[in-house]
C-alpha cells in the first residue's frame, strides 16, 4: 500500500497556530457566512450567490476604471491601457456567469420569487456607478439610492467631476488641437450623447492611425470595453425573459422591456458611428 502524499515532508507549511493562513487573509469565515437564502428553496442559493458573486466583480471594475482615469489624467498611459484591458475581461467573466444561472428554470424561480420582495438588481449602487464612470450618466436613476447614505453620497461626488470618457475626450482635443479651447463642456449630470465635433476629431485618429496610435489604441479598447458591456447587458435581457418572460420586474420595472430599452445606450456613441463614416 502506497503512504498518502504529505506536502509537509517538502516543506508546506501545515499548522497556522503562528501565521496567517489562506482562509484568514481571504476573511473566508465571513465571506462564506454572508449567504443566507430567505426560503427552503434550492435553487435560492445559486440565485444568491450569482448576485453577491456579481457585485463582488463590479467592485473591482469600480476599482479598475477609477485607477485607470487617473492614469489617464497622470499621462500613464500603459498602465490605463492595462486596466481598461481587465475590465473587458471583468465583463467577460460576468458574462460567463449568466450560463450558469440559466441553469434555473422558470418553474424553480417562481418558487421563491416572491422572498425577493420589491429587491432587484435594478437597485444596484454599484452598476449605477460604473454607467456613471463611464458617461452613461442619468440622473433619475439616482432616486433608488437615495435612502442609502454611503450610496448616495458616492454616486453625487461622481456626477461633480468628469467622467472617463469626458477625460478622453480632453486627451483627444489636446493631442489633435494642441489645446482644450474647442473642447465641448464636459457631459456631468446626462447620459453623453454623440457630438460631431467629437466625432470628426475621431475620425481623424481613425484615418491617421499611425500618427495618433495611441488616441487609436485607447479608441479600440474602449470599443472592446464597451462591447463585453452590451454583450452583458444582453445576456441578462434573454436570461430574465427566459426565466420569467414579459412579467413585471420585482423592483417594478417593465422588466424584460426596461432592460431592451438599455440595450440602446451607448457610452461611447462617437467611437461607433464615425465606422460608417471610414
Amino acid at each position: 500500500m502506497t503512504d498518502a502524499y504529505d506536502p509537509g515532508t517538502e516543506g508546506a507549511k501545515m499548522s497556522f497556530d503562528d501565521a496567517m493562513s489562506y482562509s484568514d487573509y481571504l476573511r473566508l469565515g465571513i465571506i462564506l457566512d454572508q449567504q443566507h437564502p430567505i426560503s427552503d428553496v434550492h435553487d435560492e442559493m445559486l440565485f444568491v450567490i450569482q448576485h453577491q458573486t456579481t457585485e463582488l466583480w463590479m467592485k473591482l471594475a469600480i476599482h479598475e476604471l477609477a485607477a485607470a482615469r487617473d492614469a489617464l489624467t497622470a499621462g500613464d498611459t500603459p498602465n490605463m491601457f492595462k486596466m481598461l484591458a481587465r475590465v473587458s475581461r471583468i465583463f467577460e467573466q460576468l458574462n460567463g456567469a449568466w450560463d450558469v444561472l440559466r441553469t434555473m428554470t422558470p418553474a424553480d424561480y417562481t418558487r421563491f420569487r416572491d422572498t425577493l420582495g420589491k429587491s432587484s438588481g435594478f437597485q444596484s449602487h454599484q452598476y449605477r456607478m460604473i454607467e456613471y464612470i463611464l458617461g452613461n450618466r442619468n440622473p433619475n436613476m439616482m432616486r433608488p439610492h437615495e435612502t442609502v447614505p454611503e450610496a448616495n453620497a458616492i454616486l453625487r461626488a461622481e456626477l461633480a467631476r468628469l467622467s472617463f470618457y469626458d477625460e478622453v475626450v480632453r486627451l483627444l482635443f489636446r493631442t489633435l488641437d494642441g489645446n482644450e479651447d474647442n473642447c465641448p463642456p464636459p457631459q456631468l449630470d446626462t447620459p453623453h450623447r454623440a457630438v460631431p465635433e467629437i466625432q470628426a476629431r475621431w475620425k481623424t485618429v481613425y484615418e491617421n492611425i499611425e500618427t495618433y496610435w495611441t488616441l487609436y489604441e485607447l479608441a479600440e479598447k474602449l470599443v472592446d470595453l464597451e462591447d463585453y458591456f452590451r454583450r452583458w447587458r444582453f445576456n441578462h435581457v434573454t436570461t430574465v425573459e427566459r426565466v420569467i418572460g414579459f412579467k413585471r420586474g420585482t423592483g417594478g420595472t417593465s422588466g424584460v422591456a426596461y432592460l431592451r430599452r438599455m440595450l440602446d445606450v451607448e457610452l461611447f456613441p462617437e467611437l461607433w458611428h464615425l465606422r460608417g463614416d471610414l
